[in-house]
Formats: C-alpha cells, sequence, structure tokens
C-alpha cells in the first residue's frame, strides 16, 4: 500500500545531491503535469470541434500516444524519491533498524537492475526509430497524422536514467544506514505513522497560519 513518507535533509554530500536531483524530477513531474493538462485541452478541443463544426481535432489519438510517455514515466523519479509508489509493506512495515534497511537496500538493488536493463531496452528501441538521414529523423511515425514516434520514444530512457540516478541515492542512503545502523538516514523515504503525519499536517497548517 501507499504510505505517507518523509525525507530528511542535512549538511553531507548524500543530501545536497539528493536535493540537486530533486530539482531535476520536479522539472520532469511539471511537464507530466502539463501533459495530462494537455490531454483534457486536446479532448475539449476534438469533441467541441465536433459537436459545433463536424471537424474534431486531427490526429487526436496520434497526440495521446505520443503524451504517453510524459504522462506514464516522467515523474516516476519524483514519486520514487519521496516513496509515493504503490507497494505492499505489510511484512517490510515491522521491520525496525538493521533488518529494515538491509530489505529497503536488497529491494532498492534489485529496481536498480531492473532499470538498467529497461534503459537498455528503451534506448535500443529509440535508437530504432532515429535516423536523421531520413525525413524528421525518424524511420517510423504514427499511422493517422504521421507524427515522428523516436521523441516519445527517447522520454522513455532518459526518464528511466533519472530514476537510476535516484535509486543510486537511495541506495547509498540504505548503505550508510545498514553499516552505521542510523536510526533516520538522509536521502531515503522514511514511513511514517498516523501521529507523525498529523503532526507533520499540523506543523504546516501552524506555518501557513503564521505566513
Amino acid at each position: 500500500m501507499a504510505g505517507a513518507s518523509a525525507v530528511l535533509e542535512d549538511s553531507s554530500l548524500l543530501s545536497r545531491l539528493d536535493r540537486h536531483l530533486l530539482k531535476l524530477e520536479r522539472v520532469f513531474a511539471l511537464f507530466s503535469g502539463l501533459a495530462v493538462f494537455s490531454l483534457m485541452f486536446l479532448a475539449a478541443y476534438s469533441v467541441g470541434g465536433r459537436k459545433f463544426f463536424a471537424s474534431p481535432l486531427s490526429g487526436y489519438v496520434d497526440w495521446i500516444e505520443s503524451l504517453m510517455p510524459l504522462i506514464a514515466f516522467m515523474g516516476i523519479a519524483y514519486v520514487q524519491r519521496d516513496g509515493s509508489h504503490i507497494r505492499m509493506d505489510m511484512i517490510i512495515g515491522r521491520l525496525k533498524g538493521r533488518a529494515l534497511w538491509g530489505a529497503e537496500l536488497l529491494s532498492v538493488v534489485l529496481v536498480l537492475l531492473l532499470m538498467i536493463a529497461l534503459v537498455m531496452g528503451s534506448w535500443a528501441h529509440f535508437d530504432r526509430s532515429f535516423d536523421c538521414a531520413r525525413p524528421l529523423c525518424s524511420r517510423d511515425s504514427s499511422i493517422d497524422i504521421g507524427l515522428p514516434i523516436w521523441p516519445s520514444k527517447l522520454l522513455v530512457p532518459v526518464a528511466f536514467s533519472v530514476l537510476c540516478l535516484r535509486l543510486v541515492i537511495q541506495i547509498i542512503g540504505y548503505g550508510r544506514a545498514l553499516v552505521l545502523n542510523l536510526p533516520s538516514p538522509v536521502a531515503v523515504p522514511l514511513v511514517q505513522s498516523i501521529e507523525q503525519q498529523a503532526l507533520a499536517e499540523a506543523e504546516q497548517m501552524g506555518g501557513s497560519d503564521n505566513g
């Protein structure tokens, strides 16, 4: 299940790297949100054009297919940083100390290995599609209006590469916590209890009232 998480920060090099990467992840997440907004605009434009002018948006499905990588993958590293991905934590939620950090470290290492394979595979798909000797540098295009597909294919390995950087930072964070038996390591998502969530929300409300 998904739970509320907190990522601690300090002045260490690892925490600084975490914050720098977070800036890039937020930009990617912003692009993902703008893509969702664009889909709503395109749908309204297409439906309105069909209803009032008997002329829906040409290539509507092609545009949706082109935007899907933005929606599906560009925000993936951002939610990994905050621990917002859906996961089953019935067992791991009961662990404490080194057992918890060891389990988290193992899971993140396995995810990193998977993501490296996906980066290589998705880059190969992009490489097969990209050819500057052809019009629009594309070997393939969408069916309806002929949009080049390689930009959408390029977004996948780029987004996955950013996720790999995030996973490396978390591996270092969990590794430090495991070796040093840290109670609250930095740069990794720490699952909060209901009481901690309520306290954090109260502090946020108090801060906004004071502002």
